[in-house]
């Protein structure tokens, strides 16, 4: 997998992650239904991107292995908010707490490998990871009253892991070895 190819993915995986964030923000009360459904999908193509990419170009990416890592996760996780959308529906908060935790916790650890291989633009990576530790930190200890509260939860959530995603395919060149 050529290097254009790793970037494209991210970054096509980023906007996606925006897209639903912004979707989830703009009809709260109205995801009801629909939330599993567009956090699921968001997840599993952000975690199949991740596995891909790790596939593809391991032996040539610095800290390769926490892709797979967070990829392999998502994916699993996301299956799982598909398969019980109404488990999902209730329980939302705990499981979006789990991935935020663990999502966060990889880049944060990916950010020291990161530095340690000398590679610039490792701090950005050590904030998001912070970030997002932090914010499934208070979503497992908080759970949200109701799905609309969880929708402007999601939302930014969303967002943000987009963010990271379009910040790791404009840096993947550095990640190269």
């Amino acid at each position: 997998m050529s290097r254009t190819t790793s970037r494209v993915l991210w970054i096509i995986a980023g906007i996606f992650l925006i897209i639903a964030g912004i979707g989830c923000m703009r009809n709260p009360g109205e995801v009801l239904y629909g939330l599993p459904f567009i956090f699921g999908v968001a997840m599993m193509f952000s975690g199949i991107v991740d596995i891909v990419i790790f596939a593809m170009g391991h032996d040539y990416i610095a800290g390769s292995g926490w892709f797979l890592a967070d990829g392999i996760l998502t994916v699993l996780m996301s299956l799982f908010v598909l398969d019980n959308g109404w488990f999902t529906t209730i329980t939302i908060s705990f499981i979006f707490g789990m991935w935020l935790i663990f999502s966060g916790i990889t880049k944060l650890v990916n950010s020291f490998d990161l530095q340690n291989l000398g590679v610039k633009g490792w701090g950005w990576f050590t904030v998001f990871g912070i970030l997002l530790t932090v914010i499934g930190f208070i979503s497992f200890t908080h759970p949200f009253a109701n799905i609309a509260d969880m929708a402007w939860m999601i939302g930014p959530f969303l967002i943000l892991h987009g963010i990271v995603s379009v910040i790791r395919g404009c840096l993947f060149t550095r990640f190269w070895l």
